[in-house]
Order: C-alpha cells, then structure tokens, then sequence
C-alpha cells in the first residue's frame, strides 16, 4: 500500500514538473508511466452518481467509485512538485536555459517513440491525425502570447484551457498559459508567492475543465483509440520546435514588466556548451526510457 502510494507520488511529482516547463506537458508524463487512462476514467467518475454518495454520506463508496485514493497520491505529487519547482526552475531558466531545454527537449523526442508505437494499426485514419496533431502542435509554437489579464473570468479560462492542455499528452499547459499573455502571473508569481486571489479563480476552472475535458477524451479513446493516440502523438511531436536549446526569446517591455512573445531559432555553436547539452539530450532520452521500462507501459496496457 506505501509503495503504491509512493509510487504514484513519484508519477505525480514527474507530471507537475513537468507542466511547470513551457513546451512539456504531464500528460505525455502521465501516458508513458501508465497512468494517462486510469486517470481520465477516474476525472470522469466525478458525476451525478458520485455526487450522490457524498450527499448522502457514504464516503466509502465514494472514495472507491472515484479512485480517490489513486487521485489523491497523484494530485498530491503533482502540488509538491508545481510547489518546489516553480522557483528552482526560474532560477535554471535565467542561468542555464540551454541545458534546461536540453533535458526535455530529449525527454520530449523519447516519447514520440514510445507513445506512437502504442497505435496499433497505422491506417489512414491514424496517419492523417498524427499529420494534424504535428500540425496543430507546430501552429500553436509559432503564436504571438497575448498580453497579461488579471480579470476573474479570464482566469478562469485560462484555468480551463491549461488544464485541458496538461491533461493531453504533446500540448503544454505552460505554454497555452504563454500564449494567454498569464504564464509568469500564474506559474512564477502567483505559484510563490501563494497568491490566492489568481490561483482561486484559475483552481476553479481546472476543476471544469477537467471534469468536462475527461468524458470526451475517454469517449475519443473508447471509441477511436488508434486515432486518439496517434493524434497525441503528433501533438507531442509538433511540441518539439518549442522545446529545441538554441532559440533566442523575443520579448517586449510593458512599463516595469518584460513579456516573452516568441523565439527565434538557430543551430548550435560548435564548444563545450553544445557538448554539455548533448548529454543533457541523452539523459532526456535515458529518463524516458526507464520510466518506460519501470512504468510496463507496452501496447496491450494503452487505454482502449
């Protein structure tokens, strides 16, 4: 039981490390440790039934019908990870922002292998959706952020749509949140600084956002799972152009505060920062890779 619970701590903390890196989402974390569809069934669990038993008290039932002991543990190291890392990783950020990239930038290119292979027809239905989700993924990298909204319903929407981003493997919330214009106030400041007149509002709409969010996806995944995952799939590949080390931010200065609005890439310099991140790239690729092996994530445990 504390080994379970440790467990799925661990697989929490990985996904709330990673939502905190612009361009890296916790549900490509979440699918390649084997828990993406456990967790969508047990989002979708919270309806009227579930409402019921715990109106009426019994918390039993409840806490079983909705997998609240899997959620808990998961949640909870998802919170202890956003908690601990938001200022680590602006600190990393600001001094060593190509080893950072590095590191997921190759942590990202092992998912793509280890999630597509889980389709097991590539018809064209599958090839067509993972054409469009790279697509999607490579648009949505090229976006122009929006300028920064303090307003209670936009911060719901921001909560909504980044938790809906999170949740789907390949598509950043993160980054969604850059594009919004509200990343640093949500992530960096807020986070912090334990800001709760921002995090009340956004919390809000990731309680819809998720519920709402997890009976399509599981519907989707149910229903056309080939198509499903390879949509993912390319999603997770498209998000690769946000995440390559050797980009230049583009940022514009509004009074005291400085926006990130973009980037412009280039190839690397040949010296002893392209050596290091190489190796930053391997050990990407090598963490994935054991998490695959330890997480038994083959094709007949994808969800279906």
């Amino acid at each position: 039981m504390i080994k379970q619970f440790l467990t799925l701590l661990l697989k929490g903390m990985a996904m709330g490390a990673a939502n905190v890196i612009p361009g890296v989402s916790g549900g490509t974390i979440a699918l390649i440790t084997g828990v993406f569809g456990r967790l969508i069934n047990a989002i979708k669990s919270f309806d009227i039934k579930a409402l019921k038993l715990l109106l009426t008290g019994n918390f039993k039932k409840f806490a079983i019908y909705t997998d609240l002991a899997f959620l808990t543990s998961l949640f909870l190291g998802v919170g202890i990870a956003i908690l601990s890392l938001a200022k680590l990783l602006d600190y990393l950020f600001k001094h060593q922002p190509v080893y950072v990239w590095a590191f997921f930038f190759g942590l990202v290119l092992a998912s793509v292998w280890f999630v597509g292979k889980t389709v097991k027809t590539w018809h064209f239905g599958s090839v067509s959706t993972f054409i469009a989700g790279t697509a999607i993924a490579l648009a949505i990298s090229v976006m122009t952020p929006a300028s920064e909204n303090t307003s209670f319903f936009y911060l719901i929407i921001c909560g909504i749509v980044a938790i809906c981003s999170m949740i789907l493997p390949g598509l950043s919330g993160s980054f969604v949140l850059i594009l919004m214009g509200n990343y640093q106030l949500i992530m960096i400041q807020a986070v912090s600084q334990f800001n709760f007149a921002i995090l009340l509002p956004v919390a809000i709409g990731c309680v819809i956002g998720l519920i709402a969010f997890s009976h399509f996806l599981s519907w989707l995944l149910k229903r056309f799972p080939d198509s499903t995952i390879s949509l993912l799939t390319g999603f997770i590949l498209g998000s690769l152009g946000i995440l390559w080390p050797w980009k230049t931010e583009l940022v514009q200065t509004f009074g005291e505060k400085t926006k990130v609005i973009g980037y412009q890439w280039h190839w690397p310099e040949i010296n002893e920062t392209l050596g290091w991140a190489i190796l930053f790239i391997i050990l990407g690729l090598a963490t994935i890779t054991v998490t695959e092996i330890l997480g038994k994530t083959k094709s007949k445990n994808t969800p279906s």
